[in-house]
């Protein structure tokens, strides 16, 4: 998968323009708040993703404009070219696509048309914070590579929020106890679902990321991920998650009637990430968190690979800062065979990029 062109008008603070990237590494160096982050933003909605920023729509027009942001983009998939337009309307305050010149239902139905990895420094949570981020990302990642691994998490979800309303309800009702197993036993056959997928897909993704962690530290550091779940910590066959579960809900009933919500379940669930066997969260300086992100992020797009059966393109966003140089070379001439964006403000961190190409950007305008 390639970018070959990407064009944009009224798109936040970018001026009209095109950006015409190379093959494999692509550096868009500037200034804070020139418009760096807003290129890889404007790739990655074409995932049919929201802003990996967190912003809503309405925040993606220019202020300037009245009618609303375009954004196109050609690109190589499935070994031919494609095209897809996004329109964010100023009055209808929602995003249309178009996919090879066909209007789509919603900018959703771009999901698995266009694919791409992306690294921000928000991402930095993923070891810095508490597990809720943790489990996101493990989630995001599994519907990218299995789409009905997004239904099953949504019907989890929805049978979660039953049950905890449930839970708030008894306390007035107590007769509507007796339902309470039904809802039990919906939640352990979708959980242990849950569990099973995100097990087997964390074993193959540590596997991947501590290769690539290797190659970051150049040898000098062990790097682990493991997933921790009620579910695994007294061993045991995949077959009898569902009653494991099931027993754990039974068990933790009278904790889970005082707090009001559901205490076990892979919605508790977390990954533990290590550097030289200690936790990265509690021990890791600055560039070793952000190598774990990173070799986590690198390997979830090898994952991605292998279920497309083509290379899904990288968006690394401010990511040589705290790096040393060591590190900053794997990114910049390690990465062989994928199409990379990397945004940076120093241009002293790209001077060892042996080949790809440089863009600079300066008030929206682009140059390179």
């Amino acid at each position: 998968m390639k970018v070959n062109r990407l064009g944009f008008r009224d798109y936040r603070n970018l001026k009209e323009n095109e950006l015409i990237p190379g093959p494999q590494v692509n550096v868009i160096c500037g200034d804070n708040a020139q418009g760096k982050t807003n290129l890889l933003e404007a790739v990655w909605l074409f995932t049919g993703g929201r802003s990996f920023r967190g912003a809503r729509d309405q925040e993606l027009i220019a202020f300037s404009s009245q009618a609303g942001a375009v954004l196109a983009l050609d690109f190589e998939a499935e070994e031919r070219e494609q095209t897809a337009k996004i329109t964010i309307g100023r009055v209808a305050k929602k995003r249309a696509a178009q996919f090879n010149g066909v209007d789509q239902p919603a900018a959703s139905s771009l999901i698995g048309k266009f694919c791409a990895v992306v690294f921000s420094p928000d991402h930095l949570s993923l070891v810095k914070e508490g597990p809720s981020m943790r489990r996101k990302f493990l989630d995001a990642a599994l519907c990218q590579r299995k789409p009905a691994y997004a239904r099953l998490l949504s019907q989890y979800s929805r049978t979660l929020a039953q049950r905890n309303t449930l839970l708030k309800d008894i306390s007035y009702h107590s007769e509507l106890l007796e339902t309470l197993e039904i809802w039990d036993e919906k939640l352990s056959g979708l959980g242990a679902a849950i569990t099973i997928e995100r097990k087997r897909y964390l074993e193959r993704l540590s596997e991947a990321a501590g290769e690539i962690y290797d190659g970051i530290s150049q040898g000098r550091e062990r790097f682990a991920v493991r997933y921790d779940s009620g579910l695994l910590r007294d061993g045991g066959e995949e077959a009898g998650y569902r009653e494991r579960l099931f027993s754990l809900l039974q068990n933790g009933r009278k904790e889970d009637l005082n707090a009001g919500f559901t205490t076990k379940g892979p919605h508790r669930d977390d990954l533990l990430v290590t550097v030289q066997e200690k936790s990265a969260r509690e021990y890791g300086s600055q560039g070793q968190q952000r190598s774990c992100v990173l070799a986590l992020k690198l390997a979830e797009a090898a994952l991605l690979a292998e279920a497309l059966g083509e290379k899904p393109v990288i968006l690394l966003d401010d990511v040589m800062s705290e790096l040393d140089a060591s590190r900053q070379d794997y990114l910049l001439n390690k990465i062989q065979g994928w199409q990379v964006f990397i945004t940076c403000c120093d241009p002293n961190s790209i001077s060892g990029l042996s080949q790809g190409r440089t863009f600079y950007v300066e008030n929206g305008e682009i140059r390179g």
